[in-house]
């Protein structure tokens, strides 16, 4: 178990994981309007938070670990201070124009339908969630005894979890549309085509309807 300070630390001396979250990061900020609110839901040690603040969005952040809340809340505590970060109990605590969800938050669900059926009363009609999540196609897993082991699943339900103490889920993106229909449609995943082989990450952009 990683502490906030540790998982922190590895996080940004990674290379691979910088890159993504700028992508992330770039992509959330391209979407949302100036002055924006935004709940970054699973927000870690408050990285995505921290940028989101900087660029003027008053950033709400839910966090369920204490480990990393903790570290958010010294990592965070001049924003903090400021009320441009404000850390709230519950994901539904707040009303924001959207929902961020970084580094595979939304693949420790085994379901997203309540999920969503929760965040589209938290985000108006028009805005939106991004999440990043583990690409169940990318072939860098292939290497990997579970990752064959469940191609049957994959194909057969687009959904399959891993055995583990975290039991993480890998979904296709058909299910997570699935799950966030009525409430939010799939407007943009990146990569496509090849490049869904070649990413480990995978973003969708769901549109509150």
């Amino acid at each position: 178990m990683h502490t906030g300070e540790q998982y922190h630390t590895f996080i940004l001396s990674s290379q691979r994981d910088r890159v993504v979250r700028d992508r992330f990061q770039k992509m959330a900020l391209d979407f949302l309007p100036d002055g924006a609110d935004v709940l970054d839901f699973g927000a870690g040690t408050g990285i995505d938070a921290k940028a989101f603040s900087a660029r003027g969005h008053r950033t709400f952040v839910y966090e369920p670990s204490e480990a990393m809340h903790e570290y958010l809340a010294e990592y965070c505590r001049d924003e903090i201070a400021r009320k441009s970060i404000v850390t709230i109990p519950s994901h539904l605590a707040c009303r924001v124009q959207a929902v961020t969800a970084n580094f595979a938050v939304l693949n420790h669900f085994e379901s997203h339908t309540s999920l969503f059926e929760e965040l589209s009363r938290v985000v108006p009609q028009g805005g939106f969630v991004l999440a990043s999540m583990l690409n169940p196609y990318y072939l860098g897993d292939a290497r990997y005894g579970w990752w064959r082991a469940n191609l049957i699943n994959l194909m057969r339900r687009g959904h399959y979890a891993i055995a583990s103490e975290s039991r993480i889920h890998r979904f296709t993106p058909r299910v997570v549309a699935r799950a966030a229909a009525p409430y939010f449609r799939l407007e943009r995943l990146t990569p496509r085509g090849f490049g869904l082989a070649t990413q480990l990450y995978m973003f969708l952009l769901f549109r509150r309807t």
